[in-house]
């Protein structure tokens, strides 16, 4: 559409869009432009491109009014941080699950189509280059991608060779750092500082592969996230999905992982052989009450049935039936209504195509909307740490209370923290403190680092995202965060007999740490509190 205009046109039109208040007004003024210049109707895409490249030849100034109107998608970063998935090539998976599908060239369980799946393929599965164009896609789109949470998907991520888990993982930090470390340890050091920092990392992995040197391995490796292909906690239903490990070892590995500081995720699957709605029910008041689980996040993925997939064939033969629309959303809803305040429900549906999916499955993408808009405005339909995010309805005069809830998970104790409005419908900022499972039994723990201390496994401010040194109508950078780490401090000094207090800080994040009184011990930020 720019060839109907010239760069001096479309310098009258940004001169003009700085006076622009509001969405309503925008889509007012580029029809006026239209009119004006007798040109087709200008896309929010296309003045942001052309404003990007005044940018680079320096012949328009930089206006955040302008780059927050024009922003494409606003959702991407209003929970205080862009996410970039970043696929793995094909690998052998050591599973043997009937439900999943295999296709040639893409890692297990992923299919063509899938956003990622192919972004990846276009770019030849190059971890520098997935994350170098998403960057520079968001940067296009009016986002300010300077915290990220990179996410590595793409089959079993702990039975990938090491060295090639070392060279992906260092190239994601070279691309944000937009230079070629010499080696992994220089790349993070790179990224403390970067314009762009990992300010979290997260895996796929089975519970069967989670033990102490897997720990290890990942802590160094900058790892603060895992997310547990759990599936069910059934072992009958585990057993007949040929799973290849028992809830037994969910139960371990939970507890190995929050005992390190990793920041949980079950993924979940609904609507398996030998389950039913009901029993998928009472496996989620299990998730939530049942000290043994309690998953900091949740990714609920119904039953996708794929003709790539063994389990096609045993419906196909009547061992079992899909749930309809109607009772997949009522069990969700159902589901989300006993939802801890503790808990994000990060996905509720797979991005795989609507056509891979055999008609008997549900192929509604966008599951949860259709959820809450069916909730007929009940109150608390969710009360999940998502739905609750303040995101662009942050208002500094509104004054932000601090709650604190304990409870057992794990062999330990967890503490959620959190800044949220009078009726918790609001959360600004949150820190999630955790008691080791060893200060109850007495076992000597196998990170010396991590001996006689507290964790901190997570303290994020949610909101529009906000670059450091900027200052917003956003929660972040408005002393939540430190006041949270008081908070903390306070509480293992004065109920606690612990010695020291230990953050599983990111990479990017470690500055934030330092200017808090924290110092880098092994992959920790420490804090002694004698």
């Amino acid at each position: 559409m720019a060839k109907f205009l010239s760069i001096k046109d479309y310098s009258e039109i940004f001169n003009k869009l700085r006076a622009v208040k509001n969405g309503k007004e925008l889509d007012v003024f580029k029809r006026r432009i239209s009119k004006q210049f007798g040109a087709p109707l200008i896309s929010n895409f296309q003045l942001l491109k052309v404003y990007h490249k005044s940018l680079k030849a320096k012949s328009a100034k930089r206006d955040k009014n302008i780059e927050n109107l024009l922003k494409m998608r606003p959702i991407r970063s209003m929970s205080g941080v862009v996410n970039i998935s970043v696929l793995t090539k094909e690998y052998p998976c050591p599973g043997k699950c009937l439900y999943c599908p295999k296709e040639k060239g893409i890692p297990k369980s992923y299919l063509s189509g899938e956003p990622a799946v192919e972004r990846a393929k276009m770019l030849k599965f190059s971890p520098y280059r997935q994350t170098k164009e998403r960057i520079e896609s968001l940067e296009m789109e009016g986002h300010e991608p300077e915290k990220i949470e990179a996410r590595i998907v793409g089959g079993t991520w702990s039975y990938y060779p090491k060295n090639y888990q070392i060279q992906f993982i260092k190239k994601i930090y070279d691309a944000a750092n937009d230079r070629t470390g010499k080696n992994l340890t220089a790349a993070q050091k790179s990224n403390e500082t970067a314009k762009h920092r990992i300010v979290a990392l997260s895996v796929e992995t089975r519970p069967d592969y989670i033990n102490e040197d897997e720990i290890i391995c990942l802590r160094n490796f900058g790892v603060t996230k895992v997310e547990l292909g759990v599936q069910s906690i059934y072992n009958d239903v585990l057993d007949f999905v040929m799973r290849g490990h028992t809830a037994e070892k969910t139960v371990e590995a939970s507890r190995l992982l929050k005992d390190a500081g990793f920041k949980l995720s079950y993924q979940m699957m609904l609507n398996l052989p030998k389950s039913s709605a009901e029993r998928d029910f009472e496996m989620f008041e299990q998730i939530f009450g049942n000290a043994d689980f309690k998953p900091d996040y949740l990714k609920i993925y119904p039953l996708a049935l794929l003709r790539e997939a063994p389990l096609y064939h045993l419906y196909k033969n009547n061992r079992f039936k899909i749930y309809s629309e109607d009772e997949l959303i009522d069990l969700i809803r159902k589901i989300k209504k006993i939802t801890p305040y503790w808990t994000r429900i990060e996905r509720v549906i797979r991005d795989i195509p609507a056509h891979k999916i055999f008609e008997g499955g549900v192929k509604t993408s966008n599951l949860r909307q259709v959820i809450h808009d069916q909730a007929d405005g009940l109150n608390a339909i969710c009360r999940c740490i998502r739905c609750r995010e303040i995101k662009a309805k942050y208002n500094p005069d509104e004054k932000f209370h601090l709650f604190r809830q304990d409870y057992e998970a794990s062999s330990g104790r967890e503490i959620f923290l959190s800044f949220e409005s009078k009726d918790r419908e609001k959360l600004a900022s949150f820190l999630r403190l955790r008691i080791p499972s060893q200060y109850f039994n007495g076992q000597k723990y196998f990170l010396k680092v991590l001996q006689n201390s507290a964790v901190i496994r997570e303290i994020k401010s949610v909101g529009v995202l906000t670059p450091v040194g900027q200052i917003k109508r956003a929660p972040q950078h408005k002393g939540f965060g430190r006041k949270l780490l008081e908070t903390a401090e306070n509480i293992v000094r004065k109920e606690f007999t612990l010695e020291k207090i230990a953050a599983i800080a990111a990479i990017g994040a470690r500055q934030y740490f330092r200017k808090n009184g924290y110092k880098l011990k092994d992959t920790y930020m420490v804090k002694d509190l004698g």
